[in-house]
């Protein structure tokens, strides 16, 4: 006589051994992001984070710290990694579109959750994943302190899966930047972007794999790379080069306002910190566009309104500055290694960006 064995969860799709490796082999990577101020360690059910009032502990302390909250995903730059079988740096973009979305307000990121949906559990994925969004954090000294790891089997298919990222940072009230104080006669910085960063990605794809038919194994000679290559260049972490900035005019003011260029590119971000009696004017030719836009735009046909409304042109990242000190920061900028050029103007008018 047969025994009919009872269903486990392994049949449906998750095997609960696998899971707990995975997060073993992840530890290591994980806990290289902890400071002092991560109190909890790795593996609890919520992480514990400590903010200095006393200056007994920490060289960072408070007097009226406001919290800066942010969150955001990859979108379908993740198709590409997909299809290069290249998983260690799509993290890394993950972290970049929520720390620099952070520097906005003038926070400095102090730590970082992930969320990974998979299909199945696949600890050579993860374990890239997880390296890509370590370093980003690294790069960011912020601390990646927890995370979830979701199987969904019935979800997504084989190889798939989806990263969001959220990100918490602290920002004394009195140094808070958020555009009020824009004038016209400001002048626009612009800090330059690695490429496409991770936006447009569902134009990009379109364009390059259904309309062209290129493979990303496909070299450019204009690019001197391939397809697979450009497409996955990482996005720019700006946090250091920022917070240097910010650090050296702590007492003056001169930080008017900081967008970072992602959807919508300059055209719909940079009004989001403009005052209501304010325009922004940009000078087409006062940086150097990056050859994958030019690229792209022939490729595909695409108008330049488009482009701007879509991509960010080769600025990633924009700070709005009083014109006495414009220069001074551009060469403190570029100490840093950021390419970063005075790109346009305040002056008076309506919330928008007015190219010239």
């Amino acid at each position: 006589m047969s025994i009919n064995r009872g269903l486990t969860y392994r049949d449906a799709g998750l095997d609960l051994d696998i899971y707990e490796q995975t997060l073993e082999m992840l530890r290591p990577l994980v806990v290289r992001t902890h400071t002092p101020r991560v109190l909890d360690g790795f593996g609890g059910f919520a992480s514990l984070f400590s903010l200095d009032y006393n200056a007994r502990l920490f060289a960072k302390n408070y007097r009226h710290p406001v919290l800066v909250a942010c969150t955001d995903g990859v979108g379908t730059k993740l198709k590409v990694a997909m299809m290069l079988n290249k998983h260690d740096t799509v993290g890394i973009d993950l972290v970049a579109m929520c720390v620099n979305d952070c520097l906005c307000s003038g926070g400095e990121p102090l730590f970082f959750l992930d969320y990974l949906a998979m299909q199945r559990d696949d600890p050579a994925l993860a374990r890239e994943l997880v390296k890509g969004i370590c370093d980003g954090c690294m790069e960011a000294e912020c601390a990646l302190v927890g995370g979830e790891t979701a199987i969904l089997p019935d979800f997504y298919q084989p190889g798939e899966y989806d990263l969001a990222g959220f990100c918490v940072g602290v920002v004394e009230r009195n140094r808070i930047v958020n555009g009020k104080s824009i004038r016209p006669g400001d002048l626009v910085l612009g800090l330059a972007s690695t490429g496409l960063h991770a936006n447009g990605y569902s134009l990009v794809r379109k364009v390059v794999f259904e309309h062209a038919r290129l493979s990303v194994d496909k070299y450019i000679p204009e690019l001197r790379m391939t397809v697979g290559q450009a497409l996955l260049e990482p996005t720019r972490i700006y946090v250091r080069p920022v917070k240097h900035v910010l650090q050296y005019y702590q007492v003056k003011r001169v930080i008017r306002g900081m967008a970072h260029i992602t959807g919508g590119g300059l055209v719909d971000n940079i009004p989001r910190i403009l005052p209501a009696n304010c325009e922004v004017v940009l000078r087409r030719g006062s940086w150097p566009e990056l050859p994958i836009f030019g690229w792209l735009q022939r490729l595909g046909h695409i108008d330049e309104a488009e482009m701007d409304r879509v991509f960010n042109r080769g600025i990633g990242f924009v700070m709005i500055v009083s014109p006495y000190y414009a220069e001074s920061i551009q060469r403190q900028l570029l100490e840093d290694r950021v390419p970063t050029y005075i790109i346009g103007e305040v002056r008076p008018g309506q919330p928008r960006v007015v190219f010239v």
